[in-house]
């Protein structure tokens, strides 16, 4: 139980994850100060986008879910509505090249924006 609660976790934090990397520039139009923890974050996930790595955050999760006795993501709420959000399986090295350039170019756009709009204010 206690591992299936950790790759839960795990997962559910993998999500937040990837929101704040898409959606985190967002928030910095609101509260500029949130950059010091997007600019990295973003960073990070066009990197893992653009290199093709895997997210550290899922060979943790799968391990947890071994360790629980799982063989797979099959059963539970989690594992039915988040996960094809995070692992889709069309995924493909354009798609995630795409994604990841999607990443840069919409956070420069907004960063670049926030920064004039500081510079003229």
């Amino acid at each position: 139980m206690l591992y299936r609660t950790l790759a839960d976790a795990v997962l559910v934090i993998h999500l937040l994850f990837i929101l704040f990397v898409v959606g985190g520039g967002f928030l910095v139009l609101r509260w500029p100060k949130i950059a010091w923890a997007h600019l990295p974050v973003a960073l990070w996930g066009a990197v893992i986008e653009l290199a093709g790595w895997i997210c550290p955050l899922t060979p943790l999760e799968n391990a947890w879910r071994h360790a629980a006795g799982d063989a797979g993501y099959g059963g539970g709420f989690i594992e039915h509505y988040l996960l094809p959000a995070i692992y889709p399986a069309q995924l493909t090295s354009a798609i995630q090249t795409g994604l990841g350039l999607a990443v840069v170019v919409i956070n420069l756009l907004i960063y670049t924006w926030v920064w004039r709009r500081k510079r003229s204010g």
